[in-house]
């Protein structure tokens, strides 16, 4: 089967191709990869903290407000 040099199927066999082989290649990313996960997994567990300790303001000044009870009701 003959490819066309512009061919698009041609293209992404030879990017597979050089992907497979730089993956192959080099050891150290897979050390980055984990690197990445950790931080990600960092500043999700900072977002969590933080996003609770609002909710937790919220909720306690939503406690101290006042509403009387509604004039005619039960």
């Amino acid at each position: 089967m003959y490819l066309s040099p512009t061919s698009p199927l041609l293209f992404l066999a030879n990017e597979l191709r050089r992907r497979y082989a730089r993956a192959r290649a080099s050891e150290d990313l897979g050390a980055s990869a984990i690197e990445w996960v950790i931080i990600t997994g960092v500043l999700v567990a900072i977002a969590a903290a933080i996003g609770v300790i609002i909710y937790q303001l919220i909720e306690r000044e939503a406690r101290a407000i006042d509403i009387p009870d509604a004039p005619g009701g039960p």
